[in-house]
């Protein structure tokens, strides 16, 4: 189930913690709440509620699973450290559509922080693929579900 490491900035990485101690504390609560109303109304064998409780815990379980494997690869990373002479995780990349002239700025970050309105794209989307190691005048030429794209990169910071 390892999927090896994951780089994540100070605010994601939290954001991780705090829904995995929501769903240990608050998550298996409820769960827990749920399955002792269910079994107190008799017969668990014809017990739908009670079923769907198991379900809902299972799933639950499943989740925690999933953010503890995430948080054992996590890595924070030192946003002081970064280079920005090439695009790399946690660059902020401003490019231009050659095509349209349009102007864009891109923070590219792990797939589980990835956000688009926030302005957050993943290092794993095409985009972010396309940008990882270009520097500051260079072209990428993009292929992504709407046709191929080429950018020039205008900016790279943090």
């Amino acid at each position: 189930m390892s999927k090896g490491v994951s780089y994540y900035t100070k605010e994601g990485l939290e954001k991780l913690k705090q829904e995995l101690n929501t769903l240990k504390t608050k998550g298996r609560k409820d769960i827990a709440r749920q399955i002792a109303e269910a079994r107190d109304k008799g017969d668990l064998s014809e017990n739908a509620e009670y079923d769907a409780a198991k379900d809902a815990q299972g799933h639950l379980e499943a989740k925690i699973a999933q953010l503890e494997n995430l948080m054992s690869n996590a890595r924070l990373i030192d946003e002081s450290k970064l280079d920005t002479h090439s695009v790399s995780i946690l660059s902020k990349v401003t490019i231009k559509n050659k095509k349209t002239g349009a102007t864009m700025t891109y923070m590219l970050v792990s797939e589980e922080e990835a956000d688009l309105k926030a302005g957050k794209i993943s290092t794993q989307s095409p985009i972010g693929k396309g940008l990882l190691g270009k520097k500051k005048g260079d072209m990428a030429t993009i292929k992504t579900p709407a046709g191929t794209i080429e950018f020039e990169i205008t900016a790279i910071g943090v």
